[in-house]
């Protein structure tokens, strides 16, 4: 089940590594600054962080990566509403009237 936060995902730095879906962006830092010259071979895909791919592979990635689509998803949704809908306040609020004189 790819929401299941303990399922175990391996680390694009070093394969023997097993990581948690829950705790994989930590260690994804972690291991980068632990990695360093493997981490400059390795490309981070536009669309999830998570995806770290051979330089030379990104273009390719990209194509086919399922994230691509919830992106798009996201921009054609977000973008055909107009302006005055995407912010909806719903407060019904309104100030008191002021009784006050700040001339006096």
């Amino acid at each position: 089940d790819l929401l299941d936060p303990e399922r175990l995902i391996q680390c694009p730095f070093v394969k023997q590594h097993q990581i948690r879906a829950c705790r994989f962006p930590y260690h994804l830092v972690k291991c980068k600054e632990s990695n360093p010259e493997i981490a400059k071979k390795l490309a981070t895909c536009p669309f999830n962080a998570r995806h770290l791919v051979p330089r030379g592979d990104l273009s390719d990635h990209i194509m086919k990566c399922n994230d691509q689509a919830l992106m798009e998803q996201d921009v054609v949704s977000g973008c055909c509403e107009p302006p005055q809908e995407q912010v909806k306040d719903g407060s019904t609020w309104q100030a008191p009237p002021c009784d006050e004189d700040w001339e006096t």
